[in-house]
């Protein structure tokens, strides 16, 4: 249980930022905020060592029982590591932002509070072993992360931005939930871990395909694939130390973590091979060939952050190839898979930095243009060095630990190359190419962020600030990432054998037993390899087309706008905006009339519909009690009495023909020997006739003038059909019982449970208390209401008065 609240720990401080906003002004709310996440990173890191040895934590919280539903905290190897993640960055932004964001121009509780809300929604999609829950904190995410975004919400990008953020990534959500709910429909269980176990019977299912397809969307529009990318470079506008924990080491991983959960259930699937590994290298090949055409550094983050996801993406792709080959190169996809995570890893480390840096160099010049930037390194010193090590990482470069990983990665797309199932044999050759011509353009996106930012001429009349270096306090956090960058060069082993080989058993449970039995060691040297002569040639190729750049960068100028995902994603946007307001206009009238016809049209179809669908028309008069003649009397009263309510010209009348409906009612009662609603009956008809009388005194008489309403068919058609259709349900309701009737429940339990003696008193009080309260609430609010409108105008009257 008390695994599950950990969770909810940052959504529950939450609900105090507010306070401590408000109440306590001299110290940044930040200080407050970060011994959140920095108290999770100790409760998570107990399970290291455990976990390190294949052990695994559940916890369950029931939340609806009823439908099955629980909050279930699965704790192994692949969500430790993301666990670890999402909080340990987390603090390193929380401090960050605590020198970022001003306490004095900034609305910090609104900040931290919407940052708590997604840190718990993370947790709860990594943690979670329920599809449902796992679907509730995925949309979370994609809510939290919307007002993040448009944290900033009086500038137009911002708003924009977060708006296309939750426009696709919601979109990608249902249809993810698509696919948990034909997953239940093939395996009969919510349970991830369940559903892995008996993933063997469920590939020859038929929804298996459709549930594969429509999982993938959703992972693919969260982690920011081809083409569903567009989202990430506008949410950019959001604060920096938003960019820096959502889009590099959290809300994108999300569509990762997604991905490698699954694969125990769809690797099997030639389909989920080829989409993941090919969406992967598009994805990888497509945002590092535009991230030069960027001018922003936020702009540049964000496509090399799109390339990054792919090369992830592509290699968890490669890593499901290990379900389908035995001996020598069984190893090598099993290698795909562990480089997957180790670069996972890496990435949130020098990812976070640069988006950092980017941040203070926004912060302390007043620009993030890179046209404007340049001969920074002697000003900003700090800020270099962690530019550098963070960049020269991303390029694939040693000391750093991006060079591990991306060798991993080269080596991964030969061994696809080789591979003889599913035709990659053929279509397969491409992938080292593509994988090979994307890093040629990841290093110089890398060299170009860093060298344009830093070298060359300074301009200081293009800077709307003086450069100096950023204050320590927030250096602290990106110089943080940047050692780590460094230290995990020199001991990959030691961050292999500890997070990467227990996230590796939880993606691929039917190739090993235990973490131990991963025998894989990564090292900077491995022999005169092919991956090696491929790292030779992009940095060759890499250093020549950065020198040369502004040579060529003006191809970007030819690809038409008109032509681009961002231009569809906005023609799509109008035009349902522009549609949808036409649609709007045609039942929009105005006219109370109009929308009951449109109501009651819709009723009537639905259920006479569903009645005839279901064959559930059935009329039995069986066993029903005679008619007596008095009763027939009643009948006739009432129907007078209601034709009278209508008809009247005279508001005294209709009032009288109202009360005689309601009197008539209470004397069925009387007759069917229920004296309790008869006087309950009595009771209100006499009040509301009073009220009606007090309230229609104050009112003008009724007009003399006469309207005449031309006869319209379709309303008399559709009047017929709404008396049919309740005459119709009334009468199968009688007719025949799907389920059985709970009066016979009450009969049975009235004394025993309830310790009444009338039925109806326990039915209102017990039964339906709840019922009860809240409209024994309501009415009370309706009449404060009305003595407090009362009071006030009594008020103004008496200072009318006073002041005459």
């Amino acid at each position: 249980m008390l695994q599950v609240l950990y969770i909810f720990i940052p959504m529950l401080a939450a609900i105090l930022v507010p306070f401590l906003y408000k109440s306590i002004k001299n110290i940044h709310t930040g200080w407050f905020v970060l011994a959140v996440p920095v108290t999770l990173v100790i409760i998570y890191a107990s399970y290291i060592a455990k976990v390190a040895k294949g052990e695994v934590f559940q916890a369950e919280l029931p939340w609806i029982p009823s439908l099955d539903i629980s909050v279930v905290s699965y704790l192994d190897g692949l969500s430790l590591l993301f666990s670890l993640l999402i909080t340990g960055i987390g603090s390193l932004v929380v401090l960050y932002s605590i020198f970022y964001l001003d306490k004095h121009k900034e609305k910090l509780h609104n900040f931290y509070v919407y940052l708590l809300l997604f840190m718990s929604a993370m947790l709860g999609v990594v943690q979670s072993d329920h599809l449902i829950t796992l679907y509730f904190f995925w949309e979370l995410t994609s809510i939290s992360s919307f007002l993040l975004i448009g944290y900033w919400y009086t500038r137009d990008a911002s708003r924009f931005g977060a708006l296309k953020s939750m426009m696709i990534t919601v979109g990608g959500g249902l249809m993810m939930l698509g696919g948990f709910i034909l997953l239940y429909l093939m395996g009969g269980t919510y349970s991830i871990r369940e559903l892995i176990v008996i993933a063997p019977d469920l590939v020859g299912h038929p929804l298996f395909t459709w549930s594969l397809v429509l999982l993938l969307l959703g992972a693919f529009t969260k982690s920011a694939q081809f083409p569903f990318y567009i989202w990430l470079p506008d949410a950019m506008e959001a604060p920096t130390p938003v960019s820096a924990y959502l889009h590099s080491a959290t809300m994108v991983k999300a569509g990762i973590y997604l991905v490698a959960r699954f694969t125990p259930i769809f690797a099997v699937s030639e389909l989920w091979v080829w989409l993941v590994t090919g969406v992967g290298l598009l994805t990888l090949f497509w945002g590092s060939f535009f991230a030069l055409k960027q001018t922003d550094l936020k702009g540049i983050l964000a496509f090399s952050t799109v390339s990054q996801l792919g090369l992830i993406m592509s290699l968890l792709g490669g890593g499901a190839v290990a379900f389908h080959v035995n001996g020598a190169a069984d190893l090598v996809f099993k290698f795909a898979a562990f480089a997957a995570i180790f670069h996972l890893i890496n990435h949130a480390t020098f990812k976070g930095s640069l988006f950092m840096i980017a941040g203070i160099i926004d912060h302390e010049t007043g620009t993030r243009d890179i046209r404007k930037l340049g001969g920074l390194m002697s000003i900003m010193p700090l800020s270099f060095t962690v530019a550098a090590i963070g960049s020269f990482s991303m390029a694939g470069l040693p000391p750093f630990n991006g060079f591990l990983s991306k060798e991993m990665f080269l080596s991964a797309m030969l061994a696809l190359n080789e591979f003889e199932l599913f035709g990659f044999d053929t279509w397969g050759a491409l992938f080292p190419i593509v994988a090979w011509i994307a890093s040629i353009f990841t290093f110089i996106y890398s060299f170009y962020f860093v060298f344009r930012t830093f070298a060359g001429q300074y301009k200081p009349e293009q800077y709307p600030r003086k450069p100096h270096e950023a204050p320590i306090g927030m250096l602290i956090s990106p110089m943080i990432l940047a050692a780590f960058v460094v230290i995990i060069f020199f001991i990959p082993n030691l961050i292999g054998d500890t997070f990467v080989k227990p996230a590796v058993q939880a993606i691929q449970p039917f190739l090993y037993d235990s973490p131990s039995a991963i025998d894989i060691h990564v090292s900077a040297w491995h022999g005169l390899q092919p991956e090696l002569f491929m790292t030779i040639g992009i940095v060759i190729i890499g250093v020549l087309l950065f020198v040369a750049l502004p040579k060529w960068q003006g191809l970007y100028n030819l690809f038409p706008r008109s032509l681009t995902f961002n231009n569809a994603y906005n023609k799509i946007m109008q035009g349902l905006d522009v549609g949808l307001y036409r649609i709007s206009r045609l039942y929009m009238t105005g006219s109370m009339r109009h929308y009951l016809l449109y109501m009651f049209s819709g009723i009537v179809a639905i259920v006479l519909g569903t009645l005839f669908v279901k064959d559930a028309f059935s009329i039995s008069f069986e066993g029903s009690a005679p008619i007596q003649s008095y009763q027939i009397i009643l009948i006739i009263v009432l129907v007078i009495g209601t034709a009278t309510t209508i008809l009247a010209k005279s508001r005294l009348t209709a009032i009288i023909g109202l009360g005689s409906v309601g009197y008539t009612v209470a004397l069925f009662f009387v007759i069917f020997n229920a004296p309790d609603l008869a006087l309950t009956q009595l009771v209100i008809e006499t009040i509301s006739v009073a009220l009606f009388l007090l309230a229609f005194y104050h009112l003008p008489k009724l007009g003399k003038r006469e309207e005449r309403m031309r006869f319209q068919l379709n309303r008399a058609i559709i009047s017929i059909a709404v008396g049919v259709m309740v005459t119709l349900i009334a009468l199968s309701a009688h007719s025949q019982k799907l389920i059985p009737s709970i009066s016979k429940y009450y009969e049975e339990t009235v004394y025993s449970l309830a310790g009444g003696g009338n039925i109806v008193n326990v039915i209102l009080v017990d039964y339906r208390g709840f019922d009860t309260l809240f409209e024994i609430t309501v009415l009370s609010i309706a009449g404060m209401a009305i003595l407090a409108m009362i009071k006030l105008r009594m008020n103004r009257k008496e200072k009318a008065h006073e002041n005459k």
